[in-house]
């Protein structure tokens, strides 16, 4: 959180704190959804967020983080700028500022990065990322410079719908400059010192907006081109580490367009279109030949030679119509329809031990299409009881498939594993219709000078169709209908104990429907989708917390404990999922403090354990280390060296976690901890920025969790994280 020079006494204030806040970000909707402070300079240091900022994602109304009972993290566009320039992803970006969600991965997948245990649902723009097959990349479907803010609720919540079980991720992107016309871009390039050859990556990020009358528009447009990553001795790393794709020799653009028309002071209408794609253009494999040793004596090693017709890649394309009234008759209207069609292709993968696969070497893609629309409607009644009242509903269809391409095994064997000679298509996970039905209720009542009372319900149903098919095992499934509905609630109350400090209590309930394509491809010869455990599962989670913000100090704790009876997760590589009763109970920490004008420091903890009961009988084991990852540590160290220029350390964390006495099942190898070291140093010259980053500046040796895990099994998944990386950019506003 940033730092105050001073600290409003909240206390009889607190509502008309939220009212002045609200009516602040919906006069600033000309240029967004939520008001963003403009970047400040470097001895100001970094910014991540105040308890009276404004967010929309824990309520889907302006609120002040102060007046939520619930905890929410808020990266704001200076953090973005900071970690955009230094070659991360956002997985990793996210897993470093947000306590409770797991470290990334270094890969463009998020499979094992929980929130609090459990899955997220990730919108852009109030567009769900999520889809009915889950193939966890859900975070890898926009460039960062297209991004102005992130909201993150951590806990369960059913607030948009299904899926966030775990909590919300909320993209939000970048709004039109207020000016007739201004024109940023940055410029920049990354190497790898333990291997400078084969490692140089570069990107380009210029945007164009502005405002003409009551027009106003946007075009941010970003290319990279990501070569080769290397560990710590300088040896390759394989493109695709852990079978769930990478991002070593890959070009990806995304262009972001929006066009912005206020009909009146109080009406305002905008278009957005958002494309990203990314080629993995790659001639190298990960070498087969590891898997002949022991599991995690010999790492993942990159050979090259690759032949294959189709790369690994992603295709995300989201047209977003929103209207917003301020004033209709008394209350405030946000509408929206969306389009998203989604496509991504992963890299082939030898399934001939398993019968499961057909026995077979196969290249599965995923195809989506989703198209929706959000109805909210707010009132708030004055009087004694000053009561605010937000009602609304959600729709969403989606068609989803999962064919693959197999390849012939003499060809793959003649070439070591990197010859990989197509011979036809198959249908592996069938063509999955689904649609989501929402309406919702939620109050808010100020009570006295200290209490503030949110509670509210939401219905959802969902209905799922599947037509008859067979599995790459060749098992014959009877399709059908599933027809799911559920009542969810959520209640919370935020206390102000002094001007600076607040407590909150909150119950909340998530919804999700399973991964059902997960069960349906490896359904056996006769199932049918309607005999199938396919039921939806529902999360209870419960939180105490306490905030603070001093003069030179802020400070967060939550304790939370959430428990779900029809829990969902994979059993294994090659396992059907598991549904049984499952509890996860945690704690998160945050600190910020000003050391004096020119230094700060701060930091998060997370700690977190999850407990499951496969046979029912009352006796509950631990969850694998994929749903629940070690303590993680972060911390900063922040100097404000002269007006012109600040320097930043950071530390990550990622701790122990030794559950199962040397099992080796599918989650439960011990892990190890591991500490990263990344410097930042930021000088404001002439027009713009100029940034030097250096990742993993101790040249620490390390393998993520992950790895360690061995989805796979086999050291083909044991793969080394990146060395020391250094990445020099410029960034320019006219």
């Amino acid at each position: 959180m940033q730092l105050t020079a001073k600290r409003k006494e909240r206390g009889v204030e607190l509502n008309g704190l939220r009212r002045q806040q609200v009516a602040a970000a919906w006069a600033a909707a000309g240029l967004a959804s939520v008001g963003v402070a403009a970047a400040q300079p470097a001895d100001e240091g970094e910014r991540v967020g105040t308890l009276s900022e404004v967010v929309v994602s824990a309520t889907r109304e302006e609120a002040s983080i102060a007046t939520i009972p619930g905890s929410v993290t808020v990266v704001t566009r200076e953090t973005i700028e900071r970690e955009a320039r230094s070659g991360k992803n956002l997985g990793d970006v996210l897993g470093e500022q947000v306590p409770g969600l797991a470290p990334g991965s270094d890969t463009i997948s998020n499979f094992g990065q929980t929130l609090r245990g459990r899955n997220v649902s990730v919108l852009i723009d109030g567009v769900p990322q999520n889809t009915t097959r889950n193939v966890s990349r859900n975070l890898a479907t926009i460039d960062l410079a297209a991004i102005e803010r992130i909201e993150v609720v951590r806990g369960a919540t059913a607030i948009y719908g299904d899926s966030a079980t775990g909590g919300v991720i909320h993209i939000i992107t970048r709004r039109a400059s207020g000016k007739p016309a201004e024109l940023e871009a940055s410029a920049g390039a990354s190497v790898s010192l333990t291997h400078p050859g084969d490692s140089l990556g570069v990107f380009l990020r210029p945007q164009l907006s502005g405002r003409h009358g009551d027009v106003d528009y946007l075009l941010n447009l970003a290319f990279e081109r990501t070569n080769g990553f290397f560990d710590a001795h300088g040896e390759r790393i394989p493109p695709d580490p852990h079978g769930q794709g990478g991002l070593a020799d890959t070009d990806s653009w995304n262009v972001l367009a929006k066009l912005g028309y206020a009909i009146d002071r109080d009406q305002r209408i905008q278009l957005s279109i958002d494309r990203y794609d990314a080629i993995q253009d790659t001639e190298f494999a990960s070498d087969p030949a590891v898997k002949a040793f022991a599991p995690r004596t010999v790492r993942s090693r990159a050979i090259p030679g690759l032949v294959l017709e189709d790369p690994q890649g992603t295709r995300n394309i989201t047209a977003n119509l929103d209207y917003r009234h301020g004033d209709l008759l008394g209350n405030r209207v946000h509408a929206q329809i969306f389009r998203r069609d989604y496509f991504t292709r992963f890299f082939p993968f030898d399934g001939r031990a398993f019968a499961i696969f057909g026995n077979s070497i196969f290249q599965s893609r995923l195809e989506s299409e989703k198209s929706g629309g959000r109805l909210e409607v707010e009132r708030k009644l004055e009087g004694r009881l000053p009561l605010s009242v937000l009602w609304g509903l959600d729709y969403t269809e989606e068609a989803t498939s999962q064919p693959v391409s197999l390849f012939d095994p003499a060809a793959f064997d003649a070439s070591g594993g990197l010859v990989f000679r197509k011979t036809g298509d198959r249908g592996w996970v069938p063509e999955i219709r689904q649609d989501n039905l929402g309406v919702f209720a939620q109050l808010e009542l100020p009570v006295g000078s200290r209490w503030l009372l949110r509670g509210g319900v939401r219905y959802e149903r969902v209905q799922v169709a599947v037509d008859d098919f067979v599995t790459l095992a060749g098992a014959s499934v009877q399709g059908g209908e599933l027809d799911f509905d559920e009542p969810l609630f959520n209640m919370g109350a935020v206390y102000t104990l002094t001007g600076a400090l607040s407590a909150y209590v909150s119950f909340s309930q998530g919804f999700s429907v399973p991964d059902i394509g997960l069960t349906l491809r490896g359904a056996p010869n006769g199932a049918s989708v309607n005999t199938l455990q396919l039921a939806p599962q529902k999360v209870d989670n419960y939180e105490i917390g306490v905030r603070g913000e001093w003069a030179n100090t802020a400070t967060s704790l939550a304790v939370y404990y959430n428990e779900s009876e029809l829990g969902a997760f994979s059993g294994g590589f090659n396992q059907p999922v598991v549904r049984a009763p499952e509890r996860i109970y945690g704690l998160e920490a945050t600190l910020d403090h000003r050391l004096s004008k020119r230094w700060k420091t701060g930091g998060t903890f997370t700690w977190l354990e999850g407990e499951t009961d496969p046979d029912r009988d009352g006796r509950y084991t631990y969850l694998n280390s994929f749903r629940i990852p070690p303590p993680k540590l972060t911390a900063y160290l922040e100097h404000a060296t002269t007006e012109r220029w600040l320097n930043r350390l950071e530390v990550l964390y990622s701790g122990e976690r030794d559950r199962f006495g040397g099992s080796t099942a599918f989650g439960e190898r011990p892990v190890d901890g591991y500490v990263t070291v990344d410097f930042y140093s930021r000088y404001r010259w002439g027009r713009g920025t100029l940034q030097l980053a250096v990742e993993n500046l101790l040249n620490e040796d390390y393998f993520v969790r992950e790895s360690q895990l061995l989805r796979t099994g086999a050291n083909d998944s044991y793969t080394a994280s990146p060395g020391t990386i250094l990445s020099v950019s410029y960034l320019a506003r006219w």
